[in-house]
């Protein structure tokens, strides 16, 4: 994206409210909210069991169970693109985000037993980037994938009988 996609980010963010929410949840939660690259906002501190995950990103909000300067160390760049794009998605999507990113959430657990495999937006967002790890189709599905690939839902010759 262009040098000004981290402006109308940020803006888009704010206007559409998903930053004050996420900037809601991190006083609600007791964190401390530092400036980031980017207009992003980085609330560390998070100490809830859910969601279990390392950081999460509510508008332009990335909260992390870690510190900023965690997140901010070189070495965690990647990380913060992901999350960064996830608050690009907010900026799209507004509040429709939520409803969107569970319904991919579920699909990808329909599909691989994993809430981000399948998910778009994690995908979107660089889904290793984000820690997740990548799980092929559950069994079930790949063999119907495979059947209808071929056109048959017998098997390929030479392939052990299924009894």
């Amino acid at each position: 994206m262009g040098a000004k996609w981290p402006l109308a980010r940020t803006v888009l963010t704010a206007l559409n409210g998903t930053t004050l929410v996420g900037l809601g949840i991190a006083a609600l939660t007791g964190t401390k909210v530092r400036r980031g690259p980017g207009g992003i906002l980085i609330a560390e501190g998070y100490r809830r069991k859910a969601p279990p995950a390392t950081c999460f990103t509510i508008g332009s909000v990335i909260i992390t169970r870690r510190t900023a300067e965690w997140l901010l160390d070189e070495s965690r760049a990647a990380l913060l693109a992901h999350e960064s794009r996830h608050a690009g998605q907010y900026a799209v999507l507004g509040p429709l985000f939520w409803p969107a990113y569970w319904l991919s959430c579920g699909y990808s657990w329909t599909m691989t037993g994993t809430y981000g495999t399948r998910n778009a937006f994690e995908r979107h967002a660089g889904l290793e980037h984000g820690g997740y790890r990548v799980a092929p189709l559950r069994p079930g599905l790949r063999r119907f994938r495979r059947s209808a690939a071929t056109g048959s839902s017998d098997p390929p010759a030479g392939s052990p009988s299924p009894d």
